[in-house]
């Protein structure tokens, strides 16, 4: 069985993506001005393709504490392979649920 842990910690997200050969982006349309808009972790050559605007790691990072998200993620899937699900959600919805399982 494989779990999804979550994480604020930026140095660890990075780490994650990279390992999996993902990049910091944020969807096409929704920023404005100093604003990158909704931002996504984006696995080239899928469906991110075309909708997606790759953004710096600061950027990105700057608006998922300003956002208060937290990153959902798994490290492999059930049968053992490296897993790159992840999502991104409100800090206090996995606090939450953290406290609420503990």
């Amino acid at each position: 069985m494989s779990r999804a842990n979550w994480t604020t910690d930026h140095e660890f997200i990075r780490s994650w993506a990279e390992e999996r050969g993902s990049v910091p982006c944020a969807v096409a349309g929704t920023g404005g001005e100093g604003d990158p808009g909704i931002i996504r972790i984006d696995f080239p050559g899928y469906s991110g393709e075309g909708s997606l605007e790759p953004i710096s790691w600061d950027e990105w990072f700057q608006k998922f504490d300003e956002s208060d998200l937290a990153f959902l993620y798994q490290d492999e899937t059930a049968s053992g392979e490296l897993s790159n699900f992840n999502k991104l959600v409100k800090r206090s919805t996995v606090e939450e649920e953290h406290h609420a399982g503990a």
